[in-house]
């Protein structure tokens, strides 16, 4: 042990070392530790030649047995969606109501429905289907502007509403106040009509001929609504853009439109029939 020195208190040589007053024990790593280090490092760099690994600037290197994820998952798709191919042809072949009435093929259809809805929808009418502030509707009453049939829900998820598509669902209303078709006197009274129609507060005389002069024709003379026109129902307290006065008379005045994107492009005619079954399942549906 000539020209090594110990440490007094365990007997262990020391590196040398010293921080402070404390020496550093040359305790080096077990044997058996470093094997296996050393045998990790083997097997990465093995690992990095056979899959896919390194970076170039162009691409990265492949691997030598030629593996992908992304192949991987290409081919379970297709499995599955082989394993699915006779519930889609099954859909795709019945009608909307026949996919109702069948006992066997609607779970199928809402359980993807639900699915589809959830990606597509649900960003704007929320993951529970009831709506959000901003003019996106709750699909889980049963207030329905273009109508609450499963067909009718069909309709509205292939075209959508006021957007570029030919068959897409189309309403405007006029902005009487904004466009001088009524004064901010006569838009008050119209307001006190529409809300004594839903039971909120008195009737006002004024506006119920001012209602029955320029909004019974969509909106039909007790305001119950008209779905072929898009004309919703002033009576149920179900309010789209808000149920104040404040709310309705801003809307008289310059009415917010929503728009709605056909889904045609994105979803093919069963996932849309999917969708559509799934909502009229939720409570609404007429």
């Amino acid at each position: 042990m000539a020209g090594k020195e110990l440490d007094t208190l365990t007997g262990i040589e020391t590196t040398g070392h010293e921080w402070d007053g404390i020496k550093e024990l040359n305790t080096p790593l077990p044997k058996w530790w470093l094997w296996v280090f050393y045998a990790t490092i083997v097997w990465g760099l093995a690992y990095s030649i056979a899959y896919p690994s390194w970076p170039w600037l162009s691409g990265y290197f492949k691997g030598m047995l030629g593996y992908s994820t992304r192949a991987e998952f290409s081919e379970r798709m297709a499995a599955f969606d082989a394993s699915r191919a006779g519930w889609y042809d099954r859909i795709a072949a019945t009608s909307l109501q026949e996919i109702n009435d069948d006992p066997q093929l609607l779970p199928i259809a809402t359980a993807g429905g639900k699915v589809i809805f959830s990606n597509n929808c649900a960003p704007c009418h929320g993951t529970g289907a009831t709506g959000r502030p901003g003019g996106f509707p709750a699909l889980v009453d049963d207030d329905w502007i273009w109508g609450g049939t499963v067909d009718d829900i069909y309709t509205t998820i292939r075209h959508g509403i006021r957007n570029g598509d030919p068959d897409a669902r189309f309403s405007q209303m006029p902005a009487y106040g904004a466009d001088g078709l009524l004064t901010a006197a006569q838009i008050n009274a119209v307001a006190d009509h529409v809300l004594a129609l839903s039971g909120q507060g008195q009737d006002n005389a004024e506006g119920a001929a001012i209602f029955a002069e320029n909004c019974a024709a969509c909106h039909g003379e007790l305001g119950k609504g008209e779905p072929a026109l898009g004309a919703p129902n002033l009576t149920d307290q179900i309010w789209l853009y808000g149920s104040g006065k404040q709310a309705i008379v801003s809307q008289v005045t310059k009415p917010r439109l929503g728009v709605m994107p056909p889904w045609s492009p994105r979803l093919s005619d069963v996932e849309i029939k999917q969708v559509a079954t799934y909502v009229h399942s939720l409570g609404g549906g007429q």
